[in-house]
């Protein structure tokens, strides 16, 4: 027989919470309730669950504040943002923090679902919840399971291109990456974007890196790295 799902389900809006939680309950999940951001870790921790939906507009404590202290003490379930908010860049935001999923309202509950049975089987096991070790160079922090990068305890606010190329040359920290490897990660599949593109996202993180500490080197002819100021 198949495990129960255990949902925790971080909504305000109590019709909403009401809703989901009689839908998911037929679908035989098994959903725990919290409408207050600064009780939101508390009943993380106590109920364990095996996903966490969460929506951003919280009283007490913004969503993605409530993600960013449950990533910063190792609390690593799969987490799916459920908002009204979806716009492009508070996606980028929600998943560079720490956020596995993103579901706009409003949703399909079929959608939702399978997300979230998704989501679930992506879950670390028991013993694991920490996640892998993450990657440090200087103040930068690389978070491997959620992907996102901090600055000391601040995420970086990076588009899609800037994280990917910052992802690959902070794992390899003083030894340069080819220009060429980071196209390949950065525009995959864009035949028709030049090489020199990689210029204008290196210009653009180099300058978000300015405050860091950390510095991004470009060295002719072999490519960049990354390098802690002295």
């Amino acid at each position: 027989m198949t495990p129960t799902m255990k949902l925790l389900l971080i909504e305000d809006d109590a019709s909403m919470q009401t809703a989901l939680q009689r839908a998911l309950s037929r679908r035989g999940i098994e959903v725990a309730g919290c409408t207050d951001g600064r009780q939101a870790i508390a009943q993380w921790t106590t109920v364990q669950p095996d996903v966490v939906v969460l929506d951003l507009s919280l009283p007490g404590m913004d969503g993605l504040q409530v993600l960013e202290q449950a990533r910063r003490q190792g609390l690593a379930t799969p987490v799916l943002i459920l908002t009204a908010r979806g716009t492009v860049g508070d996606r980028i935001i929600g998943l560079n923090t720490g956020a596995d999923d993103y579901l706009p309202k409003p949703f399909d509950l079929d959608e939702l679902e399978a997300r979230l049975r998704a989501l679930s089987r992506r879950r670390p096991a028991s013993g694991t919840e920490s996640g892998p070790a993450p990657q440090f160079v200087g103040n930068l922090r690389y978070e491997k399971d959620s992907g996102a990068i901090y600055y000391r305890d601040q995420v970086l606010e990076l588009t899609p291109r800037e994280l990917a190329l910052l992802q690959t040359l902070i794992v390899k920290p003083g030894h340069a990456v080819s220009k060429e490897r980071l196209f390949e990660l950065v525009f995959p599949g864009e035949a028709d974007v030049q090489y020199e593109a990689v210029e204008v996202v290196v210009y653009r993180l180099r300058k978000k890196l300015a405050h860091t500490g950390v510095t991004l080197v470009t060295l002719r002819g072999l490519g960049y790295l990354l390098k802690v100021d002295a």
